[in-house]
């Protein structure tokens, strides 16, 4: 604006000239951050608020907004509201959603089979030997495999070790055979069923219920607290406290977006984030432990504890699979977590 024209436009207006250049200058200074709008985080999921990714999803929201001040704000989307199982990580690439905390085994059909050395079958015997590949450097190198697909992984949260169910008693591995078996897009957890005799159905983790319940699959495996919390014990009636497996996953977020943030807002998430993980993998065994307790309590699903021989039995059964995936997964790096873990596949 001219200045002849603004000091006659302030006289008119009834504004001195000396607060009229008060509020010019006001004019060019940049917002605080306080009257600045809020960064916004888009954090979807696909299971309940009260399991253990859910809670640590709350969790980092808390400690995201409280460190940045109120610069960012996360919205957290549980049970699958704003993407569904199959939907999400294409979302996040095309930055529709800002971060996911997916299953481990998603990112196969995203083009690095890497990951489904987390599906093989009892691969980790603790939490203890899974998070020396988790925290170590073989953990980390996965994750740098997502950057091309434009992706960051920040870190992977626990969720748990897996047991079977379906509505026939299943003590033994052949007890598996012939079943309609639902599982996560996991070329791994595919050979795993077929190794038992069963038909692997692959299929989103919210339709899994309604599967159960109509029949179109006769049963599935799953940490208890995900059992749990999606009521299956209404449409289960046996539960094989196998351990065959663990579900565990990886907090992503938008390539794009995260590397736009402001240096000391990304600082501030990181941070939040790294006490989000510890508080997330200190309540997954408790709260699977929990769940579990309450399955038993209800009486609905009859849980079959397994003897330290019939547990041997289903691991013979399944180690085979790790051989199978190796030149999926890759010979050398099954080999490197054998040594990080201690694990020996020659003993059962």
């Amino acid at each position: 604006m001219n200045p002849r024209i603004s000091r006659t436009f302030f006289v008119h207006a009834g504004i001195k000239p000396a607060c009229a250049l008060l509020l010019g200058l006001a004019a060019l200074l940049p917002l605080s951050p306080a009257s600045a709008q809020p960064i916004v985080i888009k954090f979807s999921h696909v299971v309940a608020e009260d399991t253990p990714k859910g809670r640590a999803a709350i969790y980092f929201k808390k400690l995201a907004e409280e460190r940045t001040r109120g610069r960012v704000k996360v919205e957290v989307y549980p049970d699958g509201r704003l993407y569904r199982d199959a939907d999400e990580i294409a979302a996040l690439q095309k930055g529709q959603v800002q971060m996911l905390a997916p299953s481990l085994a998603k990112f196969g059909p995203l083009g690095v089979p890497e990951f489904e050395l987390f599906d093989l079958p009892y691969v980790f015997d603790n939490y203890a030997q899974l998070h020396r590949v988790t925290f170590g450097p073989i953990g980390r190198e996965l994750l740098n495999k997502l950057q091309p697909k434009g992706i960051v992984g920040l870190a992977y949260w626990d969720n748990g070790f897996k047991q079977m169910s379906a509505n026939t008693p299943l003590k033994k591995p052949e007890d598996v055979k012939g079943l309609k078996m639902r599982v996560q897009p996991s070329a791994v957890l595919q050979a795993e069923m077929r190794a038992l005799g069963a038909i692997p159905v692959t299929m989103d983790f919210t339709a899994t219920y309604q599967a159960l319940k109509s029949g179109t699959v006769d049963g599935t495996e799953n940490p208890a607290s995900n059992f749990y919390t999606q009521q299956m014990q209404d449409v289960q009636k046996y539960m094989a406290v196998t351990y065959h497996g663990f579900i565990g996953y990886a907090v992503i977020v938008n390539r794009k977006f995260w590397e736009g943030l402001p240096a000391d807002v990304r600082a501030n998430l990181t941070g939040a984030m790294r006490d989000a993980t510890i508080f997330a993998n200190d309540i997954a065994s408790e709260a699977n432990n929990d769940a579990l307790a309450e399955i038993e309590r209800t009486g609905k699903t009859q849980v079959l504890r397994l003897s330290p021989s019939e547990r041997s039995e289903w691991k013979r059964a399944l180690l085979g699979v790790h051989r199978e995936m190796e030149g999926r997964i890759g010979k050398s790096l099954i080999q490197a977590v054998y040594a990080e873990t201690g694990f020996n596949p020659a003993k059962p």
